[in-house]
Parts: structure tokens; sequence; C-alpha cells
């Protein structure tokens, strides 16, 4: 058991702009990791920071940490018109991650949002609320989602054959929610194949499920769609959070190619795409030495701070 203290002590490396981005994303997953009030109470405070970047990865790991505590700010944030649309399709997300269906009306209402990742967002996640309730989601077996240790916007679909799968994934006749359920389980066979699949949804109209690829390719962390991904991150006409998650994946993945385009783009015009691949960059290099913890909850930066033994 961390002591609240300590807790508040990693909040304060998260809550200063003055720290690098990476120490501050670092200490922001040890926080979703240790998980609690104090933890959700840290993570809220930081939704006035000026990065987008930081502020979606706040929603993120808020849904993530499955706290029904965390509904009001995220509400909060979901219904802040002043917010940014990537950080607002976020609160929606993680609405739908923690799954309490008492937030299904406020999700149905949002599904309408003039912001069409917003709404798009709220849409998906009503659908696995409701699938939740259902009872599909009492028998229904997945294999291989226990390589992922992520809360998905879908459960992912039973079929398993890659080129079915695939026709799914593109069509866009079908709703959102079926293709993120064949997206997921493309994730889940977790081969070169169901990545290069999967790679063909960066055609697709809409930038919410273009995102969301650049997101389970990072997942899986297969280095023969890094030119897929690297397309994406150059192209500045696309939109900045399906170039984030590019970036993101890239950093995963963290071949030299990979951190070579990163490298390429740490100036970019678009500060979210800058960041995301600063923040890629210590990904990659967690990738490639024992010595960093991305995720995996450790308290070493606070055990060298100054100030923050508590």
């Amino acid at each position: 058991m961390v002591p609240d203290s300590k807790i508040q002590a990693i909040g304060r490396v998260l809550q200063d702009p003055n720290r690098p981005l990476k120490e501050r994303f670092r200490a922001l997953f040890t926080l979703k990791n240790l998980g609690g009030e104090c933890a959700i109470a840290a993570i809220s405070k930081c939704f006035a920071d000026p990065s987008v970047l930081l502020k979606h990865e706040l929603a993120y790991c808020l849904g993530q940490m499955g706290d029904i505590r965390a509904i009001p700010k995220l509400v909060e944030i979901l219904k802040d018109v002043n917010q940014e649309p990537m950080v607002r399709h976020e609160a929606g997300e993680a609405l739908g991650a923690i799954g309490d269906p008492t937030v299904l009306d406020l999700l149905r209402s949002y599904s309408k949002d003039p912001v069409t990742e917003v709404a798009e967002t709220c849409q998906l996640a009503v659908s696995r609320i409701e699938w939740l309730q259902s009872e599909c989601s009492k028998v229904e077996k997945f294999n291989g989602a226990d390589k992922f240790f992520s809360v998905d916007p879908a459960p992912p679909a039973m079929e398993t054959n890659i080129n079915k799968l695939n026709e799914r994934l593109v069509d866009e006749s079908l709703s959102l929610f079926d293709r993120y359920r064949a997206m997921f389980s493309l994730r889940n066979l977790n081969s070169p194949e169901s990545a290069k699949a999967l790679a063909t949804g960066f055609k697709c109209n809409s930038a919410l499920f273009r995102h969301e690829i650049g997101y389970v390719l990072g997942q899986m962390s297969h280095d023969i769609v890094v030119e897929e991904l690297a397309a994406v991150v150059r192209d500045e006409k696309e939109n900045e959070m399906v170039r984030h998650e590019a970036a993101e994946a890239l950093g995963s993945i963290a071949t030299e190619a990979a951190m070579t385009v990163l490298k390429e783009y740490l100036g970019d015009e678009a500060r979210v795409v800058r960041e995301s691949c600063e923040v890629a960059l210590d990904m990659s290099e967690y990738e490639n030495s024992a010595e960093f913890q991305y995720a995996d909850g450790l308290l070493k930066l606070e055990e060298n701070e100054n100030g923050m033994t508590g």
C-alpha cells in the first residue's frame, strides 16, 4: 500500500509544467497503476494544462483505471466545449471504459455532438455499455485479449479469419462498433499478417477510426507496418489525433527506422505531433532498456527527487 503522501508527490511531478513532458507522462502512468481516490484527484487537477496531448492522456488513464470515482471529472470534460475535441473524445471513451450504465443517457445525448470525433466516440461508448449489459458479454469468449492490458472501446469479434475480418474492418456500411470489433480481433491475432490487414484501415474516412488503428498497431509493435505508420506521421494534412497515435505506435515498435521518423518530426508545427514524438522516443528508449518502466507503476521517479519522499 503506497501512502497518500507519496502519491501526492508523484502528482506534483505530473502537475509541474516546468518538468519535461516525458517525466510527467511517467508520473501519470505510475498514478494510473497505483489507482485509488488520491491518484484520481492528482490526475484530475491537470485538465487546465496547455498540452492537449497530456490532457488526452489524463482522460485515457482515468478510464483505464475503471474507477467510478473518476466519472464526475470525465463528465465535466466531455461537456466542456472549450476543451479540445481530442480531449473531449478521450473523456467519452473513458466513460465507456468504466462501463457504468448511469452515464448512458449522457452518452446518448453526446452521440449527436457537432464534433464528429466526440459523437462517434460516444456512440461507441453507448454500444460498449449496452454490450456489457447483454447476455452476449457473458457467453462470448475471446482468444488473445490477455496479451494486451487495456480496456478497449469494443469487444473483439468472434471471427478469427484475417480476410473476413479485414473485409469487415473496412466496410463503411457497417456500424463503427462492428468494425471496431473486427479491429480488436485482428489485434488479438497479433501476427504480421493481421497487422498488415489493420494498416489498410488508414484509408477509411473516420479520423476516430484511423486513430484507433494507430493505437492498436502500437500495442502489437510489429515492425512490418513501420512504413505505413511513418506515412501517417508525415502526412501534414492528416488529422492531428491520427498522426499522434501513429507517432506513439512508432515509439512502441522502437526500431531504428521508427526512431528516425520520430526524430524527424520533433519540430513539427502541430504541438500534439511534436510532443507525441518526444514521448514516443522516450517510449522507444524504454523498449530498448530494462531501466525504464513506462507503465509498471514503479516509484523510481519519486525516489530520485528531493522533497518527494513524503
